[in-house]
């Protein structure tokens, strides 16, 4: 199975923000073997409008399925509403996709009006449930957007998710997941999580710039990026990183 990764969007209505995403898609449609899917793990609106998801809705339309999940720019009614074509709703926002003989749980992290994530106790519970119901030799990922483990930033840092063990916990009860993807961080990042990789994806609108690198922290120079995900039939996760000029 071969899936792509796109993170922290950004759509505001601003030529820069639309045209960095646009080039990505375009990148992926024009891929010589489809990807399975799309994984858009987050912060697709920088305000959380109607009118961003609208955009949002047309840029990411793929003859692939695209699987979103919120971050915290992201405003549950209005993503609801303009992205999903749903009644705009407060409660969290998780779906459950079946691509390619594997489980795909996007989850729902965020706290309205907060940088740090939260799997809340609903969201844990229907992930345990959608886990529970698998055959054990079927393999998932499990995605959102707060990275459950520092990354050595202060920006990122201060709003990952919180409570993690509570995930870990339940991770430990079921081994056919695979791995954990997150968004948030604007780095492509790799480390573990209960025992399994986590995979940072790299943001579309700009790049963290590391401590060791300089004191500014956003770096817009850089070039969008994306990330590869290939699982394989020994269920191994193997991930490559590229940037769209």
């Amino acid at each position: 199975m071969l899936l792509a990764q796109i993170s922290d969007l950004h759509l505001d209505g601003s030529e820069r923000a639309t045209s960095r995403a646009t080039r990505v898609m375009d990148y992926l449609r024009e891929l010589p073997r489809p990807v399975d899917a799309l994984l858009v793990t987050g912060d697709i609106a920088d305000h959380g409008d109607e009118a961003e998801y609208a955009e949002a809705a047309r840029i990411l339309t793929a003859p692939f399925p695209v699987l979103t999940c919120p971050g915290n720019h992201d405003v549950r009614p209005a993503y609801r509403k303009a992205l999903l074509g749903e009644a705009p709703d407060q409660g969290p926002v998780n779906r459950v996709h079946h691509i390619a003989g594997t489980v795909i749980l996007m989850c729902d992290s965020t706290i309205p009006g907060r940088d740090e994530g939260l799997l809340d106790a609903a969201t844990l519970d229907w992930i345990d449930a959608q886990l529970a119901g698998l055959p054990r030799d079927t393999p998932a990922l499990i995605a959102f957007h707060q990275p459950p483990v520092a990354l050595h930033h202060p920006l990122p840092d201060s709003g990952m998710l919180q409570q993690p063990e509570r995930l870990a916990a339940l991770l430990r009860a079921h081994p056919q997941v695979i791995a954990v993807l997150t968004g948030h961080a604007h780095t492509a990042a790799a480390s573990t999580f209960a025992a399994r990789p986590l995979i940072v994806g790299p943001a579309v609108t700009w790049t963290l710039r590391l401590p060791w690198e300089g004191d500014r922290p956003a770096d817009r120079d850089q070039p969008p990026a994306l990330a590869f995900h290939v699982l394989d039939d020994d269920r191994r996760l193997t991930t490559h990183y590229r940037v769209v000029l």
